[in-house]
């Protein structure tokens, strides 16, 4: 599992792409609890529908699919709170960024996995990055630090999560339906316990950004599932980080935020640290 193919590599970075996509719709949402929700419930409907006609994952990997499920649940309501506070292009970059750290950090206990120099180089540019980020006159305040930090640890408690299990199902496609049914199952509950009523949809622009971000989520995420299967996880979550300056990108395009020289040094060091790591 030393290095990454080069079609695994293409498939991870247009990954990336989409990922970055779904979070601009996610972050141009009104309600963007409600946004998550639906999306959620759009991978869960299609998981749901895909399960009937797929062999069942080994139960070794039940529990980690169950788990992951949960994770993403709690990483969903604190990237919620985190673009409540900031701007995509800040907390993308932080919550995003610090995933691959700890993605290294998990794989190397939970799964004996070991980093070259160069990717350990590609860890401390991470880090130089999101620092950056994170401070100067258009720093995050603590709140939406903390909130972006936290929603980076999610991401690497359920990517390490899904590495194992991806690999212990030996049916990754399987593997990547029940996990996502994990997922979504609990997502209209939380939402009532969070608004104090209960989901309701329409026929509207938001209902079909939310249904559109879903299915770009399934493609997005169930890519890097497939590719951890064969794959060091630190390796495929840095890769998959360039999705960082994909975001950049788009926020300025869609969202009309300002891309200042700060940002873009920071995204740069945060996408270049990704490669390297992946390399």
């Amino acid at each position: 599992m030393s290095g990454i193919a080069p079609l695994v590599v293409a498939l991870v970075l247009g990954s990336a792409l989409l990922h970055a996509t779904w979070n601009v719709l996610l972050r141009s949402g009104a309600d963007r609890l409600w946004t998550i929700t639906v999306m959620s419930l759009v991978s869960g409907l299609t998981a749901a529908a895909a399960i009937g006609f797929l062999p069942a994952p080994a139960q070794s990997s039940w529990a980690y699919a169950a788990g992951s499920g949960l994770l993403q649940v709690g990483y969903c309501v604190f990237l919620v709170w985190a673009y409540e506070k900031g701007e995509l292009s800040q907390v993308y970059p932080i919550a995003r960024g610090a995933a691959p750290l700890l993605v290294a950090l998990g794989a190397a206990v939970f799964a004996g996995e070991r980093l070259s120099p160069g990717a350990l180089a590609g860890l401390a540019l991470i880090s130089g990055g999101i620092v950056g980020l994170s401070m100067g006159r258009e720093r995050l305040h603590l709140h939406a630090t903390l909130l972006a930090l936290a929603s980076g640890g999610f991401i690497a408690a359920y990517m390490v999560c899904d590495g194992i299990g991806v690999r212990l199902s030996g049916q990754p496609i399987s593997y990547f339906a029940w996990m996502s049914l994990a997922q979504a199952a609990p997502m209209p509950f939380v939402y009532f316990a969070i608004r104090r009523r209960w989901l309701s949809i329409g026929v509207d622009r938001e209902t079909a950004k939310a249904v559109g971000g879903g299915a770009i989520s399934i493609v997005a995420y169930g890519v890097v599932v497939w590719a951890m299967a064969g794959a060091q996880m630190a390796k495929v979550s840095g890769l998959r980080e360039t999705s960082i300056l994909f975001a950049a990108i788009l926020a300025v395009l869609f969202l009309k935020e300002r891309f200042t020289l700060r940002r873009g040094i920071c995204a740069g060091l945060i996408s270049l640290g990704a490669i390297l790591l992946a390399g």
